[in-house]
């Protein structure tokens, strides 16, 4: 049903864009999953790291010893993560800011790590990020140090433990004891629920066919409760539909288990979400994937994430796969993006996403304002446009960009409502490119705009 697009213009300029650094990410995720931000530039080189203010271990490191690096900017902690990692068998080394913090990573490759949400320069959440985006370091296992509110916010983004604010020795012992036995063993637990026999075969043939991860199968609600109190999982992939009841309560029954609070689970569903199902599933799940021809891919990405398998051991079609996942966001870097929304909360979450893959993003808030800040940037190279505005709606806006000869070529995506049928093909017959429905699925954003960007 997809209209052919129109061939685009050969003369538009790329446009260098700086990404722009988040230092809060409880914003965006309220809208959608954390975005993923750019790694760090400009982190000090190890050398220049300045004083070892705690005489921490940096010096003393041989090859084979178990490091640990903790950041934080409180003393006490800082002396108590020392005197505890070197009780449970760490070389450990501190840093007071988050920027030196990931420094040290990169030199030292942990293999594991204390983070305080609350650092200096750089956020903590933010470092988390990055860590987790740098395939040499996604594997290691971090412990956030942050309040409540921001506990699973910190699960999403792949830590593997969370602590207080301001943790005490014995909380610091008994975290450390975790991450060691962790350490010790090397084979990951994966529990898949899904209903239907060959897609929850193809799942565990995709995951979990290393030596390093053991997958065990459910097909109903009953079944995945069983496994869960015989055995510890490292992540659980649950899909919605299942025989017995549904995966919507089976997910909120296992996060009020004090037991499976902090056992990230992924979301696998081939359902069309509401709204307000989504917001229900976010309170808890670590992601939400909607089965497409990407979503191999994502799960796959997803699970190493949260069983902390380290890529280079991935057989190579598996490596492969997870390259050219990430390798796709190269088409976005220095892009110019015009989004034409009076929503500024959905402003706000799509400009956070967009600008930490390397695009830089304008913004109208009517379609009037639309047309005239086009006219100024005509090399933008492709435009969001929502169709609910106030005056002039996206549906006449669009309409009045493809009279103009120099923008005819130009992709525009609709946001339109889910709720309002006939939205897409008013869409496409006013001139835009594609549709996506809000509230808008941050993944299926990104895939669309590839597409467009590519051609």
């Amino acid at each position: 049903e997809y209209v052919a697009p129109p061939e685009p213009p050969k003369d538009r300029s790329i446009v260098e864009a700086t990404p722009q650094l988040l230092t809060s990410l409880e914003t965006a995720a309220d809208v959608g999953d954390l975005p993923h931000t750019p790694i760090l530039e400009n982190v000090p080189e190890t050398e220049s790291l300045g004083e070892n203010e705690y005489a921490d271990d940096r010096d003393d490191i041989q090859p084979g010893d178990r490091v640990l690096v903790v950041m934080t900017g409180v003393e006490q902690v800082a002396r108590d993560a020392l005197a505890s990692g070197r009780d449970k068998g760490f070389k450990s080394v501190v840093a007071t800011q988050g920027d030196v913090g990931l420094a040290l990573a990169r030199h030292f490759k942990p293999d594991a790590l204390v983070i305080a949400a609350d650092l200096g320069v750089v956020d903590g959440l933010v470092v988390l990020n990055q860590l987790k985006r740098d395939p040499t370091l996604r594997h290691i296992p971090v412990h956030v140090m942050a309040d409540e509110e921001q506990r699973h916010s910190a699960r999403r983004a792949g830590a593997v433990g969370h602590l207080t604010s301001a943790p005490d020795r014995n909380e610091l012992d008994h975290a450390l004891d975790g991450i060691a036995q962790f350490l010790d063993r090397r084979t990951r637990s994966l529990l898949v629920v899904e209903d239907d026999e060959r897609e929850r075969n193809t799942i565990i043939e995709l995951i979990g066919s290393g030596e390093d991860v053991e997958a065990t199968a459910a097909g109903t609600t009953k079944e995945a409760l069983e496994q869960l109190e015989q055995k510890h999982f490292d992540c659980m992939v649950l899909d919605l539909k299942l025989p017995d009841g549904s995966g919507f309560d089976l997910l909120e029954k296992i996060k009020k288990d004090v037991r499976f609070q902090d056992t990230p689970v992924i979301i696998y569903t081939g359902a069309e979400l509401t709204r307000k199902e989504e917001t229900r599933l976010r309170k808890y799940a670590e992601t939400i994937i909607v089965k497409d021809v990407r979503s191999p891919e994502r799960l796959l990405d997803e699970t190493m994430l949260f069983l902390h398998r380290v890529e280079a051991t991935l057989p190579a079609d598996k490596r492969k796969m997870i390259e050219q996942l990430h390798s796709a966001d190269d088409v976005f870097q220095g892009k110019k993006i015009l989004i034409v929304d009076d929503d500024v909360r959905n402003v706000f979450a799509l400009t956070s996403a967009l600008e930490t893959r390397g695009m830089e993003v304008l913004y109208a808030e009517n379609g009037r304002d639309g047309i005239e800040t086009l006219k100024k940037n005509p090399e933008v190279d492709l435009v969001l446009m929502d169709i609910m505005m106030p005056e002039m709606d996206g549906y006449e806006t669009t309409r009045a960009i493809r009279k103009m000869s120099k923008f005819k070529g130009l992709p525009i995506i609709s946001l339109t409502a889910k709720a309002m049928k006939g939205d897409r093909e008013k869409s496409i017959a006013a001139g835009a490119s594609d549709y996506i429905t809000k509230p808008v699925d941050t993944d299926q954003l990104l895939s669309l705009m590839r597409v467009w960007l590519y051609q």
